[in-house]
């Protein structure tokens, strides 16, 4: 018997019902529910302590952020998205999809965050932010009291110019981490995979940026950029499968959200809980958001991860207990997706591993979905997000189709955008164009 066959074998024992193995093999979509999920549990392995440091991190760097890129000056220099009510939305999906929702949905609209564009401009950006300061802490360049604008100089440029910063990515998280390297000073490598989108190589390559094309997916260009790294002392290398520095920077989201949730008078608890959809490529982002959210609200949250059927890989490692050791093409999952930041073969063992009793569960979708949720985004709420982006907005309908929402809750939903404002126009044009003939071909529209 072939290998493949006994490495389907193997996990056909471990998931458990023949329907679900079937359309995990066959990149069908599937709905997951966490049997190791526990509600109340607690994630003591990092401390909550370290997400204050991040979000303080983030407000000491904020007076820089605020002078040097102008699209901050709104909320000088902190890098936030808005918290919408998408309920007009709600209405037309029930009715496209002929399913019901309770509660009201909320998008956490991060396709619009400044500098970037995505929810990478938290992670990316805070972990060079923190390797910035290190470096100029340790060179009495500059202490944690002091205005940090005054990094905005020759003096500073002259002085990061003589490190480099390497990172591989699908896209949004080599544009996050290649805009504010640059503006920096950094030497800046980017090491892109072949899923990634050709306008993000360019603009990054507008920027001075180098950038390292590879025709293997996105495990391969992290295993190539974690080699050059290592043949440089003056190098940092971010890794998106295991740094805990991208993982904090993407929690700060959480202590954001929750003033944000005060302010709009929505109340979270056991009869109110909060529900969360999040895309997920390698793990960091939804991973960081998650800590955060059940450190702040424990039990009364639950986090839905969503990824492509054709790139499962973080709940196929989650299901399978096999967490890094997962990786698609192995069980014959080609991992081609339009949803870039989710064309992920392999995910973090990292996250998998912190949080796998965290996440209440997570759902696979189709390509041709994440168009047509898209021009429906764009019609009813005038959202302009990326194909990846869009995973999340079905996530109250999966939901209620599953019956998994209990009869005397009423909970909120909280769909992540997680990109799309940077996008060119003519390619988001090509997008919506996709979406909308799919809508329409439903004769629902």
């Amino acid at each position: 018997m072939k290998k493949g066959r006994l490495d389907k074998e193997k996990i056909k024992k471990v998931i458990k019902g023949c329907v679900m193995f079937h359309n995990i093999i066959n990149m069908k979509e599937f709905f997951w529910k966490n049997e190791k999920y526990v509600p109340n549990g607690k994630i003591e392995e990092i401390n909550f302590q370290e997400l204050i440091e991040a979000e303080a991190r983030l407000e000491r760097f904020a007076p820089y952020i605020n002078k040097v890129f102008c699209e901050t000056n709104e909320f000088n220099g902190i890098i936030e998205s808005r918290l919408v009510n998408i309920n007009k939305m709600k209405v037309f999906m029930e009715s496209y999809y002929k399913e019901s929702i309770i509660g009201d949905i909320y998008c956490k609209c991060d396709n619009e965050l400044p500098i970037s564009g995505s929810v990478k401009a938290r992670g990316g950006i805070y972990e060079v932010l923190k390797y910035a300061e290190d470096l100029a802490i340790k060179d009495n360049l500059i202490s944690s009291q002091e205005d940090y604008s005054k990094i905005d100089s020759k003096e500073f440029k002259k002085f990061y110019s003589g490190y480099n910063i390497i990172v591989a990515s699908t896209g949004n998280l080599g544009l996050s981490i290649g805009i504010i390297s640059s503006k920096l000073g950094f030497k800046v490598d980017v090491h892109m995979s072949h899923d990634a989108k050709a306008w993000k190589k360019e603009l990054l390559k507008d920027l001075g940026v180098n950038v390292i094309e590879h025709e293997g997916d996105y495990s391969k260009a992290v295993e190539l950029a974690r080699k050059q790294a290592d043949l440089s002392k003056d190098a940092h290398f971010i890794d998106d499968e295991n740094s805990k520095d991208l993982f904090l920077g993407y929690g700060v989201a959480a202590l954001r959200l929750e003033k944000q949730l005060k302010h709009n008078n929505i109340i979270i608890d056991k009869k109110h809980p909060l529900i969360v959809y999040l895309p997920c490529g390698v793990g960091g982002a939804p991973g960081g958001i998650t800590f955060g959210l059940k450190s702040i609200f424990g039990e009364n949250v639950h986090c839905f991860w969503v990824e492509p059927t054709h790139a499962p890989a973080m709940i196929l490692g989650l299901m399978t207990g096999q967490h890094e050791n997962i990786y698609v093409k192995k069980y014959g999952i080609d991992g081609k997706t339009d949803a870039d930041g989710l064309a992920v073969g392999k995910p973090s063992g990292f996250v998998g591993k912190l949080l796998e009793k965290s996440i209440a569960g997570g759902y696979t979708l189709e390509d041709k979905e994440l168009y047509r949720l898209l021009a429906i985004a764009y019609n009813e709420e005038h959202l302009k997000l990326e194909p990846s982006a869009t995973a999340s907005f079905i996530g109250p309908l999966k939901l209620g189709k599953e019956n998994y929402i209990k009869k005397d809750v009423i909970p909120t939903h909280i769909v992540w955008a997680t990109g799309g404002s940077m996008v060119p126009k003519d390619i988001w044009e090509e997008y919506y164009a996709k979406g909308l003939d799919l809508v329409k071909k439903d004769e629902i529209i």
